[in-house]
C-alpha cells in the first residue's frame, strides 16, 4: 500500500508488512523526497521498523504514527518524533489503534486517530483492555517447531467485561509538552457501559462524536467546538437516537453528512414506519416503503444518495439526487434509466469538490422473483428435468443475499459444470426492507431466520424441476450457524449440508456484535434465548443428515472452540459426520487452503447428490 501528500516532497510506503487481524498490520516504511530525489529508510531511525499505523496530516508535512501502542507526531518526516501518549501496553492499553473487538465490529479499520482538516488538531481514541478476558489458541507454524506458539487476544465475549474507551484531542502546534484534552461522553452515556461509534471532523475546530450504550438501542450524537482555547460539547447540540424495536442503525449509527453551513446535518435513520430514510437533523427528507442505503454527497443545491427505491426492489441500488431548495423536495433518479436491462445495482465515487462523479455498475445477472429469492440455473436449463438444489445461506441480521450484483463464484461453477441449481433467499432478519423484517429476530437469533430458510427450501422442493430428494444447504460464518441450525431441526427437507467456521453458541462470540442483537446472557435479561439457540442442543437430529464441519484452527473471529463444541456434541450423540480443519488458518481460510476447501466441498456435494 502507499500513502502520499501532494506538496510535501515525500510519500510513505511500506516495505515490510506483517498482517495481524482482518484490517491491522505492522509495517516498515521509507520516505521518498521528490525534490531531492532521495530516500530515507526506516532503519535510518526516522520511523520504527514495526509501525502499527501511520498517517500524513491533510495539510503540511506532519506525520502521526502508532508504535508500541503509543501515538507519536512528527512536524516533518525528518523531524524528531514527539511522544503523545506514554501508557501503551501490548494487549492492555491501545492508543490511536483499536483493540480486536473495535477493529472488527465498530470501526472496521486499524486506525483510531483522526486529523482535523487543517492538520492542527489530532484526535485519537484510547482503549483499556486490562480487565477484558483473553482468548488463547495454538498456532502450529512450521513443522520444525517443537512446541506450538500460543496466541493471546483480549476478546470480550457476550456478557464479559468490555474494553473502556476514552477520546482525546491534542494541538499539534503546541507539543512542548503535548497536552491532550479528554472529551467525555454525555452523562446518559457515561453512566453505564458504552462505545465510541463514529468520529467526524466537521471543520478545523468542530468535531462530531457518536456514543452508543452497550445495549445498542440508544445513541447520542454530540458536536464539540474549540472556543476560547478549550473544547466544549453543549447539550443543545446533542441529538439522541433510540430504537424501541431493535438496535440503532443497520450495524451501528450512520455517519452524519454536514450541510455547507457546518452546523446542520443530514443523517440516515429509521422513520416512524421503520424504514431507513434521510433526515435533516430530525426532519424527514425522503420517505416510502423502501430504504436509503447511504448519503453520498451534499452540496449547496443537491443531496446525492443511493437507495433501493426503484421498483421497491430491496436488492437494487440506484443513485438519486434531491434539490434541497425545493418544497416539497424534488427528487430525480440519476441512474435508473441509463440501461435498465444491463444494470440495476450501482455504486458511486465523487471527486473531492463533488463536481464530478463516477458511476460503477455491477451488472445484472438474474431476474428476482417474488418473495426475494434468486436461483442460478444450469446452462441449457430444461424445466422438464429434475435438478439437485443447493441453498446458499448467510441470513445474519441486516444481510442480503438476493441482489442485482454479477458474481463469478463457487455457485457459478456448481451450476455451470455440475448442473446444480444454487438458490438464495432473504427471510426475516435480512436488511434493506424496513425494520419490521430486520428486527424480527431481535433478541432471538437462531429462530425466524432459520425457520424461513427451511420454509424457502420446502417451497423450492415443490417446483417441478427440483429433485426434492437432493436438496442441500451450505454457509460460512453466520451462514454456517444457520446451516447447522437448519440441519439440526429435523425438518426432513435437506439431505446434507456444509458449515464453514460456524458460530455454535452465542456466549462464545464477541460482545459488540452479539449483544447488539441478543442483549446480555444474564437471567434478568436474555439468558433463556442464548441457551435455546445453540447448535449443540440439536445434535441428535444430525443423525438424519450428512454433515461436513469445517474450521480454521487460528480463527481469531469465530474461534475454533465453536466447531470443537459442535464436534464434541455430535460424538456424544453418536452422530456420524465429516470434519475438516485448516491448521493455522483464520476466518477467511485463504492461501493454499482456499483451493483445497472448495475442492473438498465440491466432492462432498457431488457425493451427496450422487453425481459422477
Amino acid at each position: 500500500m502507499g500513502i502520499g501528500h501532494s506538496d510535501t516532497g515525500g510519500t510513505a510506503a511500506d516495505i515490510l508488512l506483517g498482517l495481524l487481524w482482518r484490517h491491522s498490520f505492522t509495517a516498515s516504511y521509507h520516505i521518498y523526497n521528490f525534490s531531492s530525489r532521495s530516500v530515507v529508510f526506516a532503519y535510518d531511525g526516522l520511523l520504527p521498523n514495526d509501525t502499527q499505523y501511520i498517517s500524513w496530516s491533510p495539510v503540511g508535512h506532519k506525520l502521526a504514527y502508532v508504535w508500541n501502542n503509543n501515538v507519536y507526531v512528527k512536524a516533518s518526516p525528518t523531524a524528531e518524533a514527539v511522544q503523545i501518549t506514554q501508557n501503551g501496553v501490548e494487549n492492555k492499553i491501545f492508543n490511536g489503534i483499536p483493540d480486536w473487538v473495535y477493529e472488527e465490529e465498530m470501526f472496521g479499520t486499524h486506525s483510531a486517530l483522526w486529523w482535523s482538516p487543517n492538520g492542527k488538531f489530532l484526535a485519537y481514541a484510547s482503549f483499556n483492555d486490562t480487565e477484558v478476558p483473553v482468548i488463547e489458541y495454538s498456532f502450529y507454524s512450521e513443522d520444525t517447531l517443537q512446541y506450538p506458539k500460543t496466541i493471546k487476544i483480549p476478546y470480550p465475549k457476550a456478557g464479559a467485561t468490555n474494553p473502556t474507551v476514552k477520546f482525546f484531542i491534542v494541538d499539534t502546534t503546541s507539543l512542548s509538552p503535548p497536552s491532550p484534552v479528554e472529551i467525555s461522553p454525555p452523562p446518559e452515556i457515561k453512566e453505564r457501559d458504552h462505545y465510541l461509534s463514529v468520529v467526524t471532523w466537521v471543520t478545523d475546530e468542530r468535531i462530531c462524536l457518536q456514543w452508543l450504550r452497550r445495549i445498542q438501542n440508544f445513541s447520542v450524537l454530540t458536536v464539540c467546538d474549540f472556543e476560547n482555547a478549550a473544547w466544549s460539547c453543549p447539550k443543545g447540540k446533542q441529538f439522541t437516537e433510540e430504537s424501541t424495536t431493535g438496535w440503532i442503525g443497520r450495524f451501528q449509527p450512520s455517519v452524519p453528512h454536514f450541510a455547507p453551513d457546518n452546523a446542520s446535518y443530514y443523517k440516515v435513520f429509521s422513520n416512524t414506519a421503520g424504514y431507513k430514510h434521510i433526515h435533516y437533523i430530525n426532519i424527514p427528507v425522503t420517505s416510502g416503503k423502501w430504504e436509503v442505503i447511504s448519503i453520498e454527497a451534499v452540496t449547496n443545491k443537491f443531496l446525492y444518495y443511493i437507495s433501493n427505491e426503484n421498483h421497491e426492489m430491496p436488492g437494487g441500488r440506484n443513485l438519486y439526487k434531491v434539490l434541497l431548495e425545493s418544497s416539497p423536495k424534488i427528487t430525480k433518479c440519476v441512474s435508473c434509466n441509463l440501461d435498465q436491462e444491463r444494470c440495476q445495482y450501482y455504486s458511486v465515487s465523487f471527486s473531492k469538490d463533488t463536481q464530478y462523479y463516477q458511476l460503477n455498475c455491477l451488472v445484472k445477472l438474474f431476474s428476482l422473483l417474488d418473495l426475494w429469492y434468486q436461483m442460478i440455473l444450469p446452462p441449457h436449463f430444461d424445466s422438464s428435468k429434475k435438478y439437485p438444489l443447493l441453498l446458499d445461506v448467510y441470513a445474519g441480521p441486516c444481510s442480503q443475499k438476493v441482489d442485482k450484483v454479477f458474481r463469478i463464484s463457487w455457485a457459478t461453477y456448481l451450476a455451470s459444470t455440475e448442473q446444480i441449481i444454487v438458490a438464495s433467499f432473504d427471510g426475516r432478519g435480512s436488511g434493506y426492507q424496513g425494520d419490521e423484517i430486520m428486527h424480527a429476530i431481535n433478541r432471538r437469533l437462531g429462530t425466524y431466520e432459520v425457520e424461513d430458510q427451511i420454509a424457502a427450501a420446502r417451497k423450492f422442493s415443490e417446483m417441478s424441476f427440483v429433485d426434492k430428494g437432493r436438496i442441500a444447504i451450505w454457509g460460512w460464518s453466520y451462514g454456517g450457524y444457520v446451516t447447522s441450525m437448519v440441519l439440526g431441526s429435523g425438518s426432513g427437507v435437506f439431505k446434507c449440508g456444509i458449515a464453514v467456521a460456524p458460530v455454535s453458541r452465542w456466549q462464545y462470540y464477541d460482545s459488540i456484535y452479539t449483544e447488539r442483537y441478543m442483549g446480555l446472557p444474564t437471567a434478568n435479561d436474555n439468558l433463556k434465548n442464548y441457551n435455546s439457540s445453540t447448535v449443540m442442543a440439536r445434535a441428535e437430529k444430525f443423525k438424519e443428515v450428512e454433515y461436513l464441519l469445517i474450521h480454521g484452527t487460528a480463527d481469531d473471529n469465530v474461534h475454533f472452540q465453536q466447531a470443537a463444541q459442535i464436534s464434541k456434541a455430535l460424538v456424544d450423540a453418536e452422530v456420524d459426520f465429516q470434519a475438516m480443519w485448516y491448521t493455522d488458518k483464520d476466518h477467511s481460510i485463504s492461501g493454499r487452503a482456499h483451493k483445497h476447501i472448495y475442492t473438498h466441498m465440491s466432492h462432498f456435494i457431488k457425493q451427496c447428490f450422487s453425481l459422477p
